[in-house]
């Protein structure tokens, strides 16, 4: 059955053509890394670069993150070859195969299928799979692509640039905030007006989201591109873990701490969290089904938000440890 319990908070991309990246990966901090062996991976050197990442996986120590590898497209002639190659050779390294692109529920089954031949005849324990939903055919079938292999299926990613180019939307920005997307307030008495920006992938991640708790699956945010912009970063970071998100992708090291922060809930926030579950404990004890705390109400709901948020809280503090 699929891992539910491993942390995304930070997702590392390394290119399978750059060895230097790929040798200093395993330490680099993060979550989870992928080994991208599809956009960021010209086409002359997709060979050397699955070569390498099958050295990677099989020669350095992965006991410090969760690791992935982004295989090409299933619509290309690269992705029978990365998927038979990587786990004959170093499936028994790996924590999940990356599906670029997801449309239908028949992409993910094509790669199980494939996944479950190889682990037979190859005695490879089974892998999970993330995907990425990263075009518009995928956002569609967003809900029956979540339903797909539970076995197998770990975590839905959005990628953002590519969603961009499938919606013919009007940005050439890798996710962040888009000028042209704003709303004028009415005019005051001068006939001055504000401009109020607003979040241009909100119903799509939201969206993304739903169908990802709806099935037990981890929501993932895709990457961010101006890596020179650090507020930027944490800004996206913090609107989608608002929404649920638990993890986004680092497409440079520098971007590791920022999301390692974000998607750690702050210490005062956990400590709230506990004093309700206490304090409504105390209620439950008294007959209460509701109680004041810090002049606000908490009932049965307020339980809920407040398990979830402890029960992450842990996660992170055990993994932490692990990894000592």
């Amino acid at each position: 059955m699929a891992v539910r319990n491993r942390l995304h908070r930070s997702e590392l991309a390394v290119p399978g053509s750059n060895p230097r990246m790929l040798e200093k990966a395993p330490g680099a901090g993060a979550d989870m890394v992928f080994l991208d062996l599809e956009d960021a991976v010209a086409p002359d050197d997709k060979g050397q670069a699955r070569k390498n990442v099958i050295e990677a996986l099989n020669d350095l120590d992965w006991s410090n993150c969760a690791v992935s590898v982004r295989i090409n497209g299933l619509d290309t002639h690269y992705c029978y070859r990365d998927i038979v190659d990587v786990v004959e050779q170093a499936g028994d390294k790996l924590d999940t195969i990356l599906i670029p692109k997801v449309g239908t529920p028949s992409d993910i089954l094509f790669v199980s299928t494939m996944l479950e031949q190889i682990e037979a005849a190859k005695g490879i324990k089974p892998i999970n799979l993330h995907v990425l939903i990263e075009t518009a055919l995928g956002m569609a079938n967003v809900e029956a692509i979540a339903q797909t292999c539970p076995e197998r299926m770990e975590a839905m990613v959005f990628g953002v640039a590519d969603y961009a180019a499938s919606t013919q939307a009007r940005t050439t920005n890798m996710g962040g905030a888009n000028p042209d997307y704003y709303m004028l307030t009415h005019p005051d008495n001068e006939g001055a007006r504000e401009r109020h920006w607003g979040d241009q992938w909100h119903f799509a991640i939201s969206r993304m989201v739903v169908a990802c708790r709806a099935y037990g699956l981890r929501p993932i945010d895709g990457p961010f591109g101006d890596f020179a912009d650090p507020d930027g970063y944490k800004a996206v970071s913090r609107s989608v873990a608002a929404l649920g998100v638990e993890g986004k992708w680092a497409i440079h090291p520098s971007q590791i701490e920022l999301a390692n922060e974000v998607f750690t809930p702050p210490a005062a926030e956990v400590d709230r969290a506990r004093r309700i579950l206490v304090a409504m404990e105390e209620a439950a004890a008294q007959g209460k089904g509701a109680v004041s705390l810090d002049g606000r109400l908490i009932d049965a709901a307020s339980i809920r938000q407040a398990q979830v948020m402890v029960d992450k809280a842990v996660q992170i503090e055990q993994s932490l440890a692990a990894r000592q």
